[in-house]
């Protein structure tokens, strides 16, 4: 995991830059249906689809000669036309709006361009007069098209994809900070509009652009259908192998001799973070009932961090020292081996999970947990024959010989979780207990093992409010 910080630091600061608007439907009606009015195009010509919509949108009729011209070159005025004609039909549903500015004698292209920089849509000094006669180039049909719709009406969704596939400069090789309209150029991508002209996704950002090629951007802002994902292997990028249990717990301040539950909790986390399983306290006269309350006090703080498969505590008292010894109950000397092969064995189902595409990055939170919530109640069964003792209550056992109790399920689920970088606890109720985790920035609640407890998969018990939660558990146990 740690090889990863630099590129995906990169990536999320790039991310932390897009707007953060939420998306609604903009329905874009066709006012007409396509039959063939283009004689130069076939059903297997590769922007048939894309032709075929701008002519249904009204966006275009092609050429004099009834041909559309897929590969010829577009001006700088064309583009502007296109552009002011989907400004039109989001604004006002007649993709002719632009024509309010239209003066006589002037170039038709002029009033799509004061169309759109009314409208806010371009810049007040984008270039007119010869140069809307000029080649457009990639990058430059990328600036016009990228103010023409909100956020709200084309969002982005493939933001994390695009961020970590630039950042690691796999993809999208031909695009740099110092390239004209870079962003602007990003922002297709992110959107669906553009995959790049390769395997890598070159953009291309210095040469004209052909017809066939603007016409699939112009019909892919306004038709979700025909919108298209980057086809780029990242799985590798997030790799979990090499990572520890330690490395999965946010590192907290030692106390000594903690006065407060919070004082013990982050003295607790200070040892996981070290990768020990042992803690020294100093309380003089420290007395047996304090000491058990040390330790219940203690457990409980394992119980929010279950993923580290510890459920057990052994106290030494001597010369004021208290010592906190923690292992897995029915493992003894053997803790330590069970934990490293349960997380030798979550890192498996990651890294394969990933390599599978199941897991993706442009995947929310909410779905990626969602993979790992049937993962889990796919390849476990519930152990009814678990004592106090048995390694069903520890993740070891639900990796290794796929079966758990409530705490196994859930410091498994946990563990993988954490694996994805989503913070997660438990919520203790009664002898039973599950997650709750924060997915985009919400808080769900997540019983993987009442999600198991049937002939199927129940996503019943999959990303509740806490509302729910309580309601779905009220007067029930593990």
């Amino acid at each position: 995991m740690k090889k990863q910080i630099p590129v995906l630091l990169l990536a999320l600061f790039l991310l932390l830059a897009l707007p953060a608007q939420a998306a609604q439907a903009v329905d874009f009606p066709r006012s007409r249906t396509y039959a063939g009015e283009f004689s130069d195009l076939s059903p297997n010509s590769p922007f048939y689809d894309n032709a075929a919509a701008l002519y249904e949108y009204g966006l275009s009729n092609g050429k004099g000669d009834g041909a559309f011209g897929p590969g010829d070159s577009v001006t700088v005025g064309q583009a502007v036309i296109f552009a002011g004609r989907i400004r039109g039909l989001y604004r006002t549903g007649d993709p002719e709006a632009a024509q309010v500015h239209r003066q006589e004698s002037a170039p038709a292209a002029l009033a799509y361009l004061r169309y759109l920089q009314a409208e806010g849509a371009l810049e007040a000094d984008f270039p007119d007069g010869q140069a809307l006669y000029e080649p457009v180039t990639r990058a430059q049909a990328a600036h016009i098209l990228a103010g023409v719709l909100p956020e709200e009406a084309l969002p982005s969704i493939h933001s994390e994809l695009v961020a970590v596939g630039y950042a690691s400069r796999r993809f999208i090789p031909d695009v740099d900070e110092y390239t004209p309209y870079y962003q602007d150029i990003l922002g297709l991508y992110r959107k669906g509009v553009c995959v790049g002209s390769d395997a890598a996704g070159s953009f291309l950002p210095g040469q004209p652009i052909t017809r066939g090629a603007l016409a699939a951007m112009l019909t892919r802002m306004l038709d979700p259908a025909l919108r298209v994902r980057p086809q780029w292997d990242l799985s590798d990028l997030f790799a979990a192998a090499g990572t520890s249990l330690a490395d999965l717990v946010e590192p907290g301040a030692y106390h000594l001799a903690p006065a407060t539950l919070e004082e013990l909790e982050n003295s607790l986390r200070s040892m996981l973070a070290r990768g020990s399983d042992q803690i020294v306290f100093y309380y003089p006269g420290l007395s047996e009932a304090e000491a058990r309350q040390l330790m219940d006090r203690s457990l409980a703080v394992m119980k929010a961090h279950c993923e580290q498969g510890y459920n057990e505590v052994l106290c030494t008292r001597g010369a004021g020292l208290v010592t906190l010894s923690f292992s897995a109950a029915g493992a003894g000397r053997r803790t330590q081996e069970y934990r490293a092969a349960a997380m030798e064995a979550a890192t498996a189902v990651h890294d394969r999970l990933w390599a599978e595409g199941a897991l993706r990055p442009d995947m929310t939170e909410l779905e990626k947990a969602r993979v790992y919530y049937g993962w889990i109640c796919d390849h476990c069964v519930y152990d009814y024959q678990a004592g106090d003792d048995s390694l069903s209550h520890i993740p070891y056992n639900l990796f290794v010989n796929g079966s758990a109790v409530c705490d196994g399920y859930t410091g498994a689920y946990n563990l993988l979780l954490k694996l994805e970088g989503i913070r997660c606890s438990t919520v203790i109720q009664g002898d039973h207990i599950w997650t709750v985790a924060t997915l985009d920035g919400m808080e769900y609640h997540i019983d993987t093992t009442w999600g198991d407890s049937g002939s199927e998969i129940s996503y019943d018990y999959f990303a509740m409010t806490p509302r729910q939660s309580q309601t779905a558990h009220a007067g029930k146990s593990a």
